[in-house]
């Protein structure tokens, strides 16, 4: 089968209408990492007439135990179609052995490291070979914290990012007991005899984790650790980084508070920034949650218009408070 890219092998896996939209799922083999069985699933969304030209680009990316439907559900609704229909060119991206990026071999090792320094900058050159414009950023979670990882890294070229938007994501809440040397080894130990964490099982959504990214966490958590590897202080690339960043929490979230969304931000000390926070204080009808401040009816009529705002304009609307 003919590659659809000049960069690497990537196939076009379908090709389909739904409704107003067209859907064209593409999977990219960048074998650009140890683990050569790689492989990632990229689903782009667009207006399925035929004269209508394509907007410019977004790339979403999911949390933890999720999958491209956190944007985009069967039945044509969430932020990736809203965003589409406004005229945006949409790029819905899942990381390894999530939705339809099958397991790679190395799965259990899989780690927030890796997806920034391999994964988002193959999708960032693929997006740009096929788009020629950098794109906006946008992830919820653990993509926002993959995101600000490649950034703070300098994995992302600066010609492929148009802005950075953060929902619900932090590196800074800290859990005093795992800095303790005595917890860290136990915890360590219990997590071999696991090669993933069950979403389902666990509650937490449809997909599982890879244990590699819990590991990864204790090693962020202990005693004089830091958000980056041993070779590179990605907290400290934060600093450095000039593109517009947009950072939103909201007051029901219990997962990743306010503060610490916004401490993040704060650390993109030469970027144009912004913080939202959903709250009734704010004008919002609901303080929301982790999830609810993306996908619930209140966020569809509250949130999404202030997205495309800021997608199109890179401030929010005059009359929203930070």
């Amino acid at each position: 089968m003919q590659s659809s890219s000049e960069l690497f092998p990537v196939a076009l896996v379908s090709a389909e209408l739904r409704g107003d939209l067209s859907e064209d799922v593409y999977r990219l083999k960048p074998n650009n990492s140890p683990d050569t069985s790689v492989e990632l699933a990229l689903t782009r969304l667009g207006l399925a007439a035929a004269d209508t030209p394509r907007g410019v680009p977004v790339v979403l990316l999911h949390g933890s135990f999720s999958n491209r439907r956190f944007w985009y559900s069967p039945r044509g609704l969430g932020l990736g179609a809203y965003l589409a229909r406004a005229g945006f060119d949409v790029w819905i991206a899942e990381m390894r052995g999530h939705g339809l990026s099958p397991r790679n071999t190395d799965y259990r090792n899989n780690s927030v490291a890796q997806y920034a320094r391999y994964d988002l900058p193959a999708i960032a050159d693929f997006v740009f070979e096929q788009t020629g414009q950098a794109a906006h950023w946008l992830g919820h979670s653990l993509g926002g914290v993959v995101l600000a990882a490649a950034l703070g890294g300098w994995y992302l070229d600066g010609g492929r990012v148009r802005s950075a938007s953060l929902f619900g994501s932090q590196v800074s809440r800290g859990h005093w007991p795992l800095k303790l040397p005595p917890v860290q080894w136990s915890a360590r130990l219990a997590l071999r005899l696991f090669p993933y964490l069950s979403g389902r099982r666990l509650k937490r959504g449809p997909e599982d984790e890879p244990i590699g990214i819990v590991r990864e966490f204790l090693h962020w958590q202990r005693l004089f650790g830091r958000f980056g590897e041993p070779e590179r202080d990605w907290w400290a690339g934060l600093a450095e980084v000039r593109l517009p960043v947009l950072a939103v929490s909201a007051v029901g979230d219990r997962q990743d508070p306010a503060w610490a969304c916004r401490k993040l931000l704060q650390q993109c000390g030469q970027a144009s920034t912004t913080f939202l926070l959903l709250s009734k204080a704010n004008g919002f009808s609901s303080d929301f949650g982790h999830i609810e401040m993306l996908v619930s009816k209140e966020a569809q009529t509250e949130v999404w218009p202030l997205v495309k705002h800021w997608l199109q304009h890179l401030q929010l609307p005059p009359d929203i408070s930070e």
